[in-house]
């Protein structure tokens, strides 16, 4: 059960307070590691933990709902563990199970092929700002900074970007 203090903290850490995610990273440690146990290689298990700390660190302003925060850590924890697995098995040369296989169907397949061609169409300064925002996790104030626009332009620009590559999808 959450508590307010919790609470707290997490929107503090989400609002871009670094002792409030000190404090929220640190509470949730403990039961990443007792989850990954469960899901990693004993040796892999402190190395997903690692792993998804430093993705919550980095990614915590775009969970859009905090009440899914220990559900959103613990998929960033199984998914790492299937990653070393994956790691690990090819190193080895054995087969890769269905279990630990990439989340990537043939379905999702064709929708990265049909992502990566939406964002060939576009021009290239907004594909820029599309892949600095989406793939490299810019912030608004970082992309404004790394390209020179105004917080308001560049919240503009990425917002036309997306909408020419959904235009381009439902085609």
């Amino acid at each position: 059960m959450q508590t307010l203090a919790w609470t707290h903290d997490l929107e503090a850490a989400r609002a871009g307070d670094r002792p409030a995610l000190e404090r929220v990273l640190s509470r949730s440690r403990q039961d990443l590691r007792r989850y990954a146990e469960h899901h990693c290689v004993v040796n892999d298990a402190e190395d997903a933990v690692q792993e998804a700390l430093f993705t919550a660190s980095r990614r915590l302003t775009d969970l859009r709902q905090l009440e899914c925060f220990a559900s959103w850590l613990f998929r960033i924890v199984k998914r790492e563990c299937n990653r070393l697995k994956r790691g690990l098995r090819g190193l080895r040369q054995e087969p890769i199970t269905e279990d630990i296989a990439a989340a990537c169907t043939l379905h999702q397949q064709g929708l990265a092929q049909d992502l990566a061609a939406a964002l060939e169409s576009l021009p290239a300064h907004y594909r820029e700002i599309v892949l600095l925002r989406d793939l490299e996790g810019l912030t608004i104030e970082e992309l404004s900074d790394r390209l020179g626009l105004t917080r308001e332009a560049t919240k503009a620009r990425l917002h036309r970007a997306r909408s020419l590559a959904r235009e381009y999808l439902k085609d």
